[in-house]
C-alpha cells in the first residue's frame, strides 16, 4: 500500500506527519509525506520556530512527486491539520489527480477544527471550507464527537444522536466515518468510545480513558484506520487494530511522563496490537 500523507511536520515531538509516517511504515505501508509547515515543534507549547509552508511549494512537490510516475500507484490520499485556507485547493487538487490516475485511490480526510473542551483552534474560514468543500470530497473522515457536530450542524451526545450526526456526514459525501472519541452520557465512569459507520454497519469500541492530552494521537488514529480500512474493507478488524495500537501507545506516554507521544517505543503495539478491546456491532 502507498499513501501520500500532506501533513504539517515537526522536529521535536510528534504530529500531523510526525506521527503518522512511522506508524504507517511499522505496519508495511510506503508513506509519501509532503509537509505543509516545517516547525520545531507543535504550537500547543505556546512558542514555535519554523516556516508555514506556502500553497505554491506543497503543490509544487506534489508535481514533482507526479513526475516521478507515482500518483498511479497510489492507494490513500491522506490529510489532517490545515493551517491555511490555501492548501485546501492543493490537497483536492492532488486528490482529483491520484484518482484519474488510480480510481481506486481513496481520500481520507482528518478535519481537524478542535474539541469540547478547547472549542475551535483553527482559523475561523477552516471549519466553513471543510464543512462545504474538503469533507464533500472526501471518502473517509475521522472527526472526534465535537468536529461532527460542527459538520453537520448536529449536536451528538447519545450513542442514538451520535449515529445520527455520522449518517448525516455521510450523506455529504463521505462513506465511511470514523468517530475518534465519544463521550456518552450514559457510558461507565473514566471510559471513551469510538465509532465506525459504514454502508455495512456500524461498530462502537469502549476504552478506559487515560487522563492526558497527547497531541498527535489523533493523527495516529487517523493514519492507522485509514490503512487498516484501505487493506481489509473490514471497518470492525481495522477499529480493532486501531484501538488496540493506540491505547497501547498512550499508556505507554502515560507511564513515561511525557508530553509527547512515545512513538518509537510504542511501535509493537502497531505491528502486534494485542487485540484487547471488543468490538460491538450496533447496527
Amino acid at each position: 500500500m502507498k499513501v501520500l500523507s500532506i501533513q504539517s511536520a515537526v522536529a521535536y515531538g510528534h504530529v500531523g506527519n510526525s506521527a503518522a509516517v512511522f506508524p504507517l511504515q511499522r505496519i508495511g505501508v510506503e508513506v509519501l509525506p509532503v509537509y505543509t509547515v516545517n516547525f520545531s515543534n507543535h504550537t500547543g507549547y505556546g512558542a514555535w520556530r519554523g516556516p508555514l509552508i506556502s500553497p505554491a511549494d506543497v503543490s509544487d512537490v506534489l508535481t514533482g512527486i507526479e513526475e516521478r510516475g507515482a500518483f498511479p500507484d497510489i492507494d490513500v490520499v491522506l490529510s489532517g491539520y490545515q493551517g491555511g485556507e490555501g492548501i485546501a485547493d492543493v490537497i483536492l487538487d492532488a486528490v482529483s489527480r491520484v484518482k484519474a490516475a488510480n480510481p481506486d485511490a481513496i481520500y481520507a480526510c482528518d478535519p481537524v477544527m478542535g474539541n469540547a473542551k478547547s472549542g475551535c483552534f483553527v482559523a475561523p474560514a477552516i471549519p466553513i471550507l471543510l464543512r462545504e468543500r474538503v469533507v464533500p470530497a472526501a471518502d473517509l473522515i475521522t472527526p472526534n464527537q465535537f468536529e461532527l457536530g460542527f459538520l453537520t450542524g448536529t449536536e451528538p451526545d447519545d450513542l442514538e444522536s451520535t449515529l445520527a450526526s455520522a449518517d448525516a456526514a455521510r450523506a455529504m459525501g463521505p462513506s465511511t466515518v470514523l468517530v475518534t472519541s465519544v463521550e456518552r452520557p450514559d457510558r461507565p465512569e473514566g471510559t471513551i468510545e469510538m465509532l465506525a459507520v459504514t454502508d455495512a454497519g456500524a461498530w462502537i469500541v469502549r476504552t478506559p480513558k487515560i487522563p492526558m492530552k497527547a497531541n498527535g494521537s489523533g493523527d495516529v488514529t487517523a493514519a492507522l484506520f485509514t490503512a487498516h480500512f484501505r487493506e481489509t474493507r473490514d471497518a470492525a478488524s481495522a477499529l480493532a487494530k486501531t484501538t488496540s495500537s493506540v491505547f497501547d501507545l498512550l499508556q505507554a506516554t502515560f507511564d513515561a511522563g511525557a508530553r509527547e507521544l512515545q512513538l518509537i517505543e510504542a511501535q509493537e503495539a502497531y505491528a502486534h496490537p494485542r487485540m484487547q478491546f471488543e468490538v460491538t456491532q450496533i447496527r
